[in-house]
């Protein structure tokens, strides 16, 4: 475990730090959904939902369920899943904390979530990306759907992406332990 670093499933003891690190990346821009918000989006798939700990504190998240492909989920509402039995796992957050950017977590946290969605029968991944996030989305695989344009609330440079699961299958460094 080169960065001291753990992947495992959301547990209520990260509900405070992730609730705080979603509204430290997100309030800014206005797409902070508060932690109420956020845990009834991971109990639609607590199988999807993880968070990464690096020196035993909270670093990171990722927060997906199962959405139709080609819709944006809304924002700051949430309805129990009518998926239709999609086989479409949407992304609706991957954070890594400031503070642990840039040494290769976003990539770890994205292939654990990877491998969920293989193992319980997704075969795409969904996300919108915001804040200038299309580079690095791009770089992990996943491409633009210009038919598909997300709600105004995302943002002005909101971006629909997608990608087949088996393209999100990276290894990339440092590995971190998986719970």
């Amino acid at each position: 475990m080169s960065a001291g670093c753990a992947i495992g499933p959301v547990q209520p003891r990260h509900w405070p730090a992730l609730a705080d690190l979603e509204h430290e990346v997100y309030a800014a821009s206005g797409l902070s959904e508060g932690g109420e918000l956020l845990r009834a989006r991971a109990g639609a798939s607590p199988s999807t939902c993880f968070a990464l700990e690096r020196h035993g504190r909270l670093a990171g998240y990722a927060l997906a369920f199962a959405h139709p492909h080609g819709h944006c989920p809304e924002l700051r509402r949430h309805r129990a899943p009518d998926d239709g039995g999609t086989r479409n796992l949407h992304l609706h957050d991957l954070v890594v904390a400031p503070a642990h950017r840039r040494v290769g977590l976003g990539p770890r946290l994205l292939a654990r979530l990877a491998d969920a969605a293989r193992t319980d029968g997704f075969e795409r991944l969904s996300l919108v990306a915001v804040e200038g996030g299309r580079r690095f989305w791009a770089a992990q695989g996943f491409t633009a759907d210009p038919a598909v344009v997300p709600p105004a609330v995302y943002g002005p440079d909101a971006v629909y992406m997608s990608a087949p699961v088996t393209a999100t299958a990276v290894e990339p460094s440092p590995q971190c332990e998986v719970r």
